[in-house]
C-alpha cells in the first residue's frame, strides 16, 4: 500500500455536478498530498467534459479489469466502468440510465474497498429518484453501503468543525419514524458516534440526544411518550456503558451557540431534525460519513445540483472536506483506532 491512503471516488449521477468536482480533486494539490484517489466512473463521460474546458487527461484511464488485475496506484487513476453510452446523456436530466449506473460505480467501489484494494470510499452525490427510476430500492448511499458490506449496524453521521450530528432514521416519512424507534437503535447510533468522536477528537466526546416532540415531550403533553420509551432509557444505559451522553435535548434549542459548546456531537431521531441546522452552519465544508461499515466511507454534503451541472460552477470544497476525512480515517484504521 501507498504511504498514501488509496481512496475510490464514485462519479455520482453523471448528470450532475459529480463528475466535474471529481475531475477536480484530480488535480488538487491538497488531495494529492493526502492521498491516491481512484475514480470509478464513466471515461466517456469525463472526455465529454473535457470538450468543454475540464481537465479530464490528469489521470491514467484502465478498465475494471486491469485494475483488478493491477498493482496499488501511485497516480489518479480512473476505472471505467462502462455503465452507460455517455454520448447520450443530458446535464441536469433526471434518468433511470443515470441512476443505475451511479449504483454500479458504488458497487464496484464498494467491492474494491472490501477487497482492500483501496483504504476508503468517498462518494459523489447521487439523485433519489434516478436511482428508484432504475429499479435500485435503495433510498440512498447509507443504505446501499449498509446492504453490500453487510454491515450489522449504521448509522449516517454529518460532520464539521462547527456540528456534528448522527441520525437515527434517515430518509423515510416523518409518519414512519416513531415506529423505526427503539432504545436499541437508539443506543447504537449514540455508541457509534462516541467512538468515532473519540477518535477524531482524540478525548472523550459529549454528546447531546435530542427529543422527539416539541419542548422533549413535555413529560408526555406532546407525542406518545416516545422520550420516556426510547430516548431516556438509551441515555442512561450509554452512561452505564462509560458514555458521556445527555438527552432528551429539546430540539428546537439544542444547536443554539450555547448547545454547540456544550455538546460534541447530536443524536437526531430523524432526518432534518440534523440536515438543517447542519447544513446552515456548513454546507461547504461539512462531510456525510457512514458509521459502523466494516470500510471506510465518506461523501460530500449536498446534492446534484442539476440546475448548475457541466458548466463549471460547483464548488468541490465539501468533496475535498470529504477526501481529507477519508484519509485521516484510514490512517487511522492501520492502528484500529476507529470503529
Amino acid at each position: 500500500m501507498s504511504h498514501r491512503p488509496i481512496l475510490g471516488l464514485t462519479m455520482g449521477d453523471p448528470a450532475g455536478i459529480g463528475p466535474e468536482i471529481c475531475l477536480r480533486a484530480l488535480r488538487e494539490p491538497s488531495v494529492l498530498a493526502a492521498s491516491v484517489p481512484v475514480l470509478f466512473g464513466d471515461a466517456g463521460l469525463l472526455r465529454r467534459l473535457a470538450k468543454t474546458g475540464f481537465p479530464a487527461n490528469l489521470a491514467r484511464v484502465v478498465s475494471l479489469a486491469e485494475f483488478n488485475a493491477s498493482a496499488a496506484p501511485t497516480t489518479p487513476v480512473v476505472v471505467d466502468c462502462a455503465a452507460l453510452d455517455t454520448d447520450h446523456i443530458e446535464p441536469g436530466k433526471v434518468s433511470a440510465t443515470c441512476g443505475k449506473a451511479a449504483y454500479i460505480y458504488i458497487e464496484h467501489s464498494i467491492r474494491a474497498a472490501l477487497a482492500k484494494q483501496i483504504d476508503g470510499v468517498v462518494t459523489g452525490p447521487i439523485h433519489k429518484e434516478a436511482l428508484r427510476l432504475s429499479g435500485v430500492n435503495y433510498p440512498g448511499h447509507t443504505e446501499i453501503f449498509t446492504a453490500l458490506t453487510g454491515a450489522k449496524r449504521s448509522c449516517m453521521m454529518l460532520y464539521s468543525d462547527k456540528i456534528t450530528v448522527s441520525m437515527v432514521t434517515t430518509h423515510v416519512g416523518y409518519h414512519e419514524v416513531p415506529g423505526k424507534l427503539s432504545v436499541a437503535r437508539v443506543l447504537d447510533v449514540i455508541e457509534l458516534t462516541a467512538e468515532a468522536m473519540g477518535w477524531m477528537l482524540r478525548r472523550q466526546p459529549r454528546i447531546g440526544v435530542c427529543g422527539l416532540n416539541p419542548h422533549a415531550g413535555e413529560h408526555g403533553l406532546f407525542g406518545r411518550g416516545e422520550e420516556e420509551e426510547f430516548v431516556g432509557p438509551a441515555v442512561a444505559e450509554a452512561k452505564q456503558r462509560g458514555i458521556d451522553a445527555t438527552g432528551p435535548l429539546v430540539p428546537d434549542a439544542a444547536f443554539t451557540a450555547e448547545g454547540r459548546r456544550q455538546f460534541d456531537a447530536f443524536i437526531c431521531l430523524y432526518h432534518d431534525q440534523g440536515h438543517i441546522p447542519f447544513k446552515m452552519l456548513a454546507f461547504n465544508t461539512g462531510v456525510n460519513t457512514t458509521l459502523g461499515l466494516p470500510i471506510i466511507r465518506t461523501s460530500v454534503d449536498h446534492g446534484t445540483a442539476f440546475d448548475i451541472a457541466w458548466q463549471g460552477k460547483a464548488d468541490p470544497t465539501s468533496l475535498y472536506s470529504a477526501i481529507h476525512i477519508a484519509a485521516k480515517l484510514a490512517a487511522g484504521r492501520t492502528t484500529s483506532e476507529i470503529p
